[in-house]
């Protein structure tokens, strides 16, 4: 019986996994909403500063793309069964999750060079809010990160097959949600000044 109930449970907490992402990450989606709405709302403000994004920020949106395709590569070899090629993957969806982060904070360098910073005498509204959506969109990169080592790891130590994707696959959608939050934050910074 105790078996029973054991199995029941771990089908139950399978079942949920993906709704319970999908709620966390709508809001999520809703915050960022929030800050770039108030974003919006802000530019009419009459010490409002123009300025281009930082070149930085045009790399690491080119790598988190490309590490999204190579996760998705990832979960098509998996369910192959095609170990090596999954591991090949895993490991470059990391390291450009990696360089994604790198040239996030070069980014920020570049801001603080020109003289944007996020508080204090020389801040400006616009720094402000850049520098502070884009910190918030790095704490979600961070728990990608550590969910990439997460999935890696697990990868390593043989729990995903063909027909066991599912923390692979909780990995991957919520590296693509990372992936499609900071694409619509940079269209929204670089058109919207």
């Amino acid at each position: 019986m105790k078996v029973t109930l054991d199995e029941e449970y771990k089908q139950a907490k399978k079942k949920s996994a993906k709704p319970m992402l999908w709620v966390s990450m709508i809001s999520m989606t809703m915050m960022f909403a929030g800050l770039t709405s108030a974003y919006v709302v802000s530019r009419k403000r009459a010490d409002w500063v123009a300025f281009d994004l930082p070149n930085a920020f045009y790399t690491s949106t080119i790598l988190i793309i490309i590490s999204s395709i190579t996760f998705l590569l990832a979960k098509f070899f998996i369910k192959k069964d095609n170990r090596q090629l999954t591991t090949i993957t895993l490991l470059t969806t990391l390291i450009l999750g990696i360089g994604f982060v790198y040239f996030q904070f070069e980014g920020f360098n570049q801001l603080f060079n020109a003289g944007f910073v996020f508080a204090g005498e020389q801040s400006t509204v616009k720094s402000s809010f850049i520098i502070g959506i884009s910190l918030a969109h790095i704490a979600h990169v961070a728990a990608g990160i550590i969910v990439l080592l997460v999935v890696t790891t697990n990868h390593f130590l043989k729990k995903y097959n063909s027909k066991n994707t599912l923390g692979l696959e909780l990995g991957a959608i919520f590296w693509h949600f990372v992936d499609i939050l900071w694409i619509y934050l940079f269209l929204f910074f670089y058109f919207i000044r």
